[in-house]
C-alpha cells in the first residue's frame, strides 16, 4: 500500500503533456508498475488530468504511451479502456460472462444403469443395447430406463466413455494370439510360365477289410504335365517325403505349390519344407472351387 500511495505522489507531479514526454524520454523503463488492482483508477485519474479528447492524434499518443508504460499493458489494451472510459465515464472491471452449459440430462445413476446392463449382456454394440434399454422399459415396464431408453446411439457411447461410468464397470479383453497364416490364400498365378503345380490326394478305397492307399497327383498349371505318387497314409512321416521327392520328377523348376485347404498340406511342416525349397504356398480361397479343379480332375482321371 505505501508503494502505491508513493507512486501516485510522483505520478501526480506530472501536469502537463510536456512533462509526460520528458518522463517517456528519459526513462526507457520504469522500476515499479501500477499495481493491477488499481490499473482502472490510475487510467481514470491521467484521462481526467490531461483529458483525451481535445488533443491531437500525436499527443493522444504521448498518452496512451504513458499508460502502458505505467501499467504494462498493450497499446491494444490501453486503446480499448480508454474507448470504455470515453463512453461511460468511468472505468469499472468487467464482469466475466456467465457461461451457459447444456444441462445434463442423463444421471450418475443412468450410467450405472448403463454399466449393469452391460455387465449383463457382455457391452453389445450401441444399436443393440439401445433396443434393450427400450425393451426394458415398453416391454417390461422397468421405469428406471425411462430415460436411456431415448438415449441416441452416439450419446450412449459418450456415457460409456464417461468417468462415472467408467467408474462403475471397466472392461479389458484378454490379449487374443495371433495367427501366423500358413501360405497364401489366393489361385496360382503362373503368368505363362511353367513350374507352377497343384496338388491333390484321393483315396483307392478299402477292399475285403484291407486298407487303401492314397494317390498324391501333382499337375502344372501351364504344361499340364503331370506326376502321381502313392501314400500307403496320410500322415507326417509319409507324405513329407513324397513331398519332398515330387519337385525332382519335373523337368523344370517347380516355383508354385497349390492344394486346397486340406490339414494334410496346409500345416507348419509342410509350410517349412517348402520355404526351404524356395517354392511358393499357396491354398484354395473359400468358395472358389477352381482355384484347384485341375488337380482335382486329374486325380478322378487317374
Amino acid at each position: 500500500m505505501m508503494q502505491g500511495m508513493v507512486i501516485d505522489m510522483e505520478e501526480a507531479r506530472l501536469q502537463t503533456l510536456a512533462q509526460v514526454r520528458a518522463f517517456l524520454d528519459g526513462t526507457t523503463e520504469v522500476a515499479f508498475r501500477v499495481p493491477k488492482a488499481e490499473r482502472n483508477q490510475f487510467i481514470e485519474r491521467v484521462l481526467k488530468r490531461f483529458g483525451y479528447a481535445p488533443h491531437g492524434k500525436a499527443d493522444k499518443g504521448v498518452l496512451l504511451r504513458y499508460i502502458e508504460r505505467m501499467t504494462g499493458l498493450s497499446r491494444q489494451q490501453v486503446t480499448r479502456l480508454v474507448r470504455q472510459y470515453r463512453k461511460d465515464g468511468k472505468l469499472s472491471k468487467r464482469q466475466a460472462a456467465p457461461r451457459h452449459g447444456f444441462t445434463g440430462r442423463f444421471t450418475a445413476t443412468d450410467a450405472a444403469l448403463l454399466a449393469e446392463m452391460d455387465v449383463l449382456h457382455s457391452t453389445l454394440s450401441g444399436p443393440a443395447t439401445k433396443k434393450l434399454m427400450e425393451r426394458a422399459l415398453l416391454v417390461f415396464g422397468d421405469v428406471r430406463f425411462e430415460r436411456l431408453a431415448g438415449i441416441s446411439v452416439s450419446h450412449l457411447y459418450n456415457l460409456r466413455g464417461g468417468k462415472q461410468y467408467q467408474n462403475k464397470r471397466r472392461h479389458w479383453t484378454k490379449t487374443r494370439p495371433t495367427g501366423v497364416p500358413i501360405g497364401q490364400r489366393r489361385a496360382p498365378q503362373p503368368n505363362g510360365m511353367p513350374g507352377y503345380i497343384r496338388i491333390d490326394s484321393v483315396h483307392q478305397g478299402d477292399q475285403d477289410g484291407a486298407k487303401g492307399v492314397y494317390h498324391i497327383n501333382a499337375v502344372d498349371c501351364v504344361t499340364q504335365f503331370q506326376l502321381v505318387a502313392t501314400c500307403e497314409k496320410i500322415s507326417e512321416a509319409y507324405l513329407l517325403p513324397v513331398i519332398q521327392q515330387l519337385p525332382e520328377g519335373f523337368p523344370f523348376v517347380i516355383l508354385g505349390f497349390h492344394a486346397d485347404n486340406g490339414s494334410e498340406y496346409i500345416n507348419y511342416q509342410v509350410a517349412k519344407l517348402l520355404e526351404k525349397l524356395l517354392i511358393e504356398f499357396t491354398k484354395s480361397r473359400p468358395r472358389h472351387s477352381n482355384d484347384n479343379a485341375l488337380a482335382l480332375s486329374s486325380a478322378r482321371r487317374s
